[in-house]
Parts: C-alpha cells; structure tokens; sequence
C-alpha cells in the first residue's frame, strides 16, 4: 500500500468517478482502476462499488477513507514543511448542530489565538453531517445534545462509527421565541399553550429522523411545523410568524440579539449538550480551549 494508492482512492471517492478521478490526477484511467484493483487485492476488501451511474463506495471502504483521508493529509503537510519548507498552520475544525452559544465559544477561542498561525474552521450544519465530518476527520469535535428519546440510536451510531459522546451539561427544555410572542411574558409555557403556534425545525435533508432532529420532542403530534435550514431563517419565522422552537434555554444575545427570549417549557423531559470525538484519539490544544469556554455557558 502507497501513499499514491491512498490518493487514488480518497480523489474517487470525492468525484465519484473513475474517469473524473482519473483526470484530476493526471493518470490514464486503466492505471486508475489497475492501482485500485491491485490495492482491494492487498486488502482484501471491496472498496468501491463500479455501476452504470458510478461509483459507490462500500461499508469497508468508508472506513477505509477515514483513514486514508488522514494519511493523505499528513503526506501533504510533510511535503510542505519539509521538501517545499513551508510551516504549515495548524488546524482546528469543530461542527455543530445549530447553537448559537457554540458558534460564539468558537468566536471567543478564534480570539484567543493568532489566525496567522492556525487554521479555523466552524461548521453550523445538520445533525447527520456533524457526525459525519467527525468520522471522517474534517472536524476533530461536533456538538449535539442526546435526551432519552433519541439517545439508545445516537449512542448505537457513534459506536459503529468508533466515536464516543461526552457530556457537558443536562437541560431543561425551553421555549424560544420572539419578545412580541403572546406567550412571551410567561413564567412557563404547556405544549397546550403552543398548540396554535407554528413549531419550528432544522431540515435534516435526506438522512431525516426523528433521532437526528435537532428539537426535542421530535415526535409529539404538532397542529403547524416549518422546516427551516439556517438559524437567521428560523429566527425570521419567529417574528413573522410568531413561531417558535424548543431548545436548551442557553442563548446568545451578542450573537443574536436581544429581540428573543427563552421561556421554561413545562415537562419533565431534559437534555445533554455534550461534545463527539473519535474514541482513544485526545483532543488538540485548541479542542481542550473550546471545551473548556462552552462549560463556562452553564
């Protein structure tokens, strides 16, 4: 096995194609499909799937990648510093579902270090692709939140995915709306109350379930839900509509501000904000910085 073969099979795997692949990397495509072959063979393992409409990789072969995409990384930043001398910067990534307070603790750590020096990358997104993007090595942390309706399926997914949550801290569940709600000045809300009132819901895209929805309660029997794919959006619908969406009561008003509240819901359902990682692999100084500003948030 070569690095060169790891290159292969990470560029088909993205252009999920062979003959695209092939052009990318300068290579004839019987080369192509010969240094993959003959790599399946080393392995023992079908990594890709050759149908009239493509490519498509395997269950194998997707584990495979996460580690080739690593190796093939690491191959790139030694060809850097050492054979074209370049300091390469150092990398953070952190993915998240959509929580204002994680996206302002990665403000807050981007201002504690110097950007000429590293490379940040923050990732507001769906629940499927934080953990995806963790898997895969694109981001070394995701936030989510696990509660006891969707925690058995969640925790059965990171598992085969050699991922592992830890928590930071439980939750009520709250209500979040605009100050112009009629229910806004309420010391508590009941489902009841919301009955008439539009929920609002990050889309989940094709991967959607019930266990990757963002709101708690995912699956209780509501009158209106609009799906919404960005927090700016789902803020509109809270104005305009008089909308709403069920959360964990941690909110940033710097980031989105003062024009909203978070209102207790009565129920004895809670939640856990907690972080995934890639099991046995600790975090980078920078993944320890971030952890440590979101529990300063409870």
């Amino acid at each position: 096995m070569t690095l060169t073969q790891l290159q292969y099979v990470v560029t088909i795997a993205e252009t999920k194609s062979m003959n695209k692949a092939a052009a990318a990397l300068f290579v004839s495509q019987p080369a192509l499909s010969g240094a993959v072959k003959d790599l399946e063979e080393e392995l023992q393992t079908e990594l890709f799937i050759r149908t009239n409409k493509g490519i498509v990789i395997t269950t194998e072969g997707q584990e495979f990648l996460s580690y080739a995409r690593q190796m093939v990384e690491l191959g790139n930043l030694v060809e850097e510093r050492f054979v074209n001398k370049t300091i390469a910067k150092k990398k953070f990534s952190v993915s998240m579902q959509h929580y204002s307070f994680a996206v302002e603790a990665f403000i807050e750590l981007a201002k504690k270090f110097s950007i000429g020096e590293y490379e940040l990358a923050v990732h507001e997104t769906k629940t499927h692709e934080v953990i995806d993007n963790v898997k895969n090595y694109r981001s070394e942390l995701g936030v989510l939140y696990l509660n006891s309706f969707n925690e058995k399926a969640m925790t059965r997914i990171l598992e085969d995915n050699d991922l592992e949550f830890i928590p930071l801290y439980d939750c009520g569940i709250s209500v979040y709306l605009s100050k112009n709600h009629p229910l806004a000045e309420k010391a508590e809300i009941t489902m009841d109350e919301l009955a008439d009132y539009p929920c609002l819901s990050f889309e989940q895209g094709e991967r959607n379930s019930f266990y990757f929805a963002e709101e708690v309660l995912s699956t209780h029997a509501y009158k209106q839900i609009i799906k919404a794919d960005d927090r700016a959006t789902m803020l509109n619908l809270m104005t305009g509509l008089n909308g709403y969406t069920l959360c964990s009561g941690i909110i940033c008003q710097d980031l989105n501000g003062d024009f909203y509240v978070s209102v207790p819901l009565d129920t004895t359902d809670t939640m856990t904000i907690g972080y995934i990682k890639r099991k046995n692999i600790p975090l980078s100084l920078l993944g320890r910085k971030y952890i440590d500003i979101l529990k300063s948030y409870k």
